[in-house]
């Protein structure tokens, strides 16, 4: 087994070290998920979704493109591991990706 040296960047989780620990960050793996859903402006917002609101499958019109919905979802539940506080709302997003709606990506992008 050969030594590779001071660990850098695994899984998409980037380790930086210092004197008084190691340091995660996921900013590279998230500028990646800003390409792949071709966003070019991110807004920061202190609520990623609306509170006391009830989605359905039913709302607003079908997705053009379910797959890069749930790729997106996909690469957002990889996400909670460094960002614990966006987790209810990824988990609201993850139940439609049987059927995403125009709403529901409206919704991810917000979460983005």
């Amino acid at each position: 087994m050969k030594d590779l040296g001071m660990l850098r960047y695994f899984l998409g989780i980037e380790v930086a070290s210092s004197p008084k620990g190691y340091i995660l960050s996921q900013s590279k793996y998230i500028g990646d998920i800003f390409d792949r859903a071709r966003l070019t402006d991110n807004k920061v917002v202190d609520t990623p979704i609306k509170t006391n609101v009830r989605y359905s499958i039913t709302d607003g019109s079908p997705f053009p493109d379910p797959a890069l919905y749930r790729t997106i979802v996909g690469r957002l539940v990889y996400l909670i591991i460094t960002r614990p506080d966006i987790a209810h709302a990824i988990h609201i997003v993850s139940q439609f990706v049987t059927a995403p709606t125009i709403v529901h990506w409206s919704v991810v992008l917000h979460i983005l």
